[in-house]
């Protein structure tokens, strides 16, 4: 059940710094004030771990849960949402590596029979496609959000509800049912289900204990996590509606089922900019963009990864995530900076300041 609350606007933007974190917030002015604006206009809390080659911070303002006060902790769990599309498009390029999948070669190879019906072409849809955001598949959502579904189901019910949206490899648009028919592959390749293979491949080489895959039916967050809400804002009242558990995010799986932390995000992504889990030509092939629709100005999408230009120059990679309840990007430079970027609530009506321009705010500081 949602449990609502009302939160004065006044109560919201009140800055929260954890002991642990207090000189790290006078450190970084720019960052604290970024991250206290935004909290102002979007409550109920945000959070910054971030860092370069050299050393580490964190900033948090506003509030875990605005009722009991409590301020949003470094390690606490949130959803990964979106971000988990990176850690499954790393395991389907390690399997490149290996020579067991081919970028360039039609999902029909591998998964005969499943990318069919509704207008689609299992021939003409290869897995760069899939991984890119170009194989014309959508977005659709089951009927039933607190069900358990199998990953073969998610896709089915996909396709069959989202006709395609253009010609393979003629497009953008953004994906959850390819990023699921990327499960599946991962499924059929390793014989493994995905918790299994994505497990193996980045989570415990990493040693990422903060990350992994919710069971089957398992709308929880573990202890210690950060609250989700979804609000809207009345003058100047805010009203929140618990949503840390709805809706159950196994329905989103290979596109964005993980529970993880800001640490471990950030550790994920600086190990995968290093080096430390694919070699140097398969990191190129995540890196080979497209642009993505006029909205998002310079954005660009690799293979996995998201491109964005820096107000400080240069450009930054990594992936961004939205769940019912908490919205996250994590970002790296190739000269060692990095920031995470988490705020539990999802907002409606609101759009400025938005997570990039906090997380620009973060690496330029960095």
């Amino acid at each position: 059940m949602r449990r609502a609350v009302l939160v004065p606007v006044a109560l919201v933007g009140a800055l929260a710094v954890a002991p642990a974190a207090a000189q790290a917030q006078v450190d970084h002015p720019a960052t604290r004030a970024a991250v206290a604006r935004y909290v102002t206009v979007h409550g109920p809390g945000a959070a910054v771990y971030a860092g370069n080659s050299n050393s580490s911070w964190f900033v948090t303002a506003g509030y875990a849960n605005p009722v009991t006060r409590t301020a949003i902790g470094r390690d606490g769990h949130i959803r990964a949402a979106s971000q988990t599309k990176a850690f499954t498009a790393v395991t389907v390029l390690k399997l490149v590596q290996t020579g067991q999948v081919s970028l360039d070669t039609p999902i029909a190879r591998y998964l005969p029979g499943v990318v069919t019906g509704n207008g689609y072409d299992e021939n003409a849809i290869t897995v760069r496609q899939l991984l890119r955001h170009q194989s014309g598949t959508g977005t659709t959502y089951v009927p039933n959000p607190a069900g358990a579904y199998t990953l073969a189901q998610l896709v089915r019910y996909g396709l069959d509800h989202t006709p395609p949206q253009f010609t393979p490899g003629t497009g953008y648009y953004y994906s959850n049912i390819g990023y699921n028919i990327l499960g599946l592959l991962i499924e059929e390749v390793t014989g493994k289900p995905y918790r299994q293979a994505i497990t193996e491949a980045t989570i415990q080489p990493l040693g990422l204990t903060r990350t992994s895959f919710p069971a089957q039916g398992d709308a929880t967050l573990p202890a210690p996590y950060v609250p989700g809400y979804l609000g809207y804002r009345f003058g100047p009242v805010y009203f929140f509606a618990d949503t840390t558990s709805t809706p159950n995010p196994a329905i989103f799986a290979t596109a964005g089922s993980l529970t993880t932390s800001l640490p471990d995000l950030a550790t994920f992504q600086r190990a995968l900019n290093s080096g430390q889990l694919l070699p140097p030509a398969l990191l190129a092939e995540m890196r080979s963009t497209v642009p993505i629709q006029p909205a998002y100005g310079d954005f660009a999408y690799g293979l996995g990864l998201l491109r964005i230009p820096l107000s400080c120059g240069g450009v930054a990679w990594g992936h961004h995530g939205d769940a019912n309840g908490h919205t996250s990007v994590t970002m790296v430079t190739d000269d060692g900076r990095f920031a995470a970027v988490m705020a539990n609530s999802t907002l409606n009506q609101v759009t400025d300041p938005d997570r990039f321009t906090v997380l620009d705010t973060a690496l330029c500081e960095a």
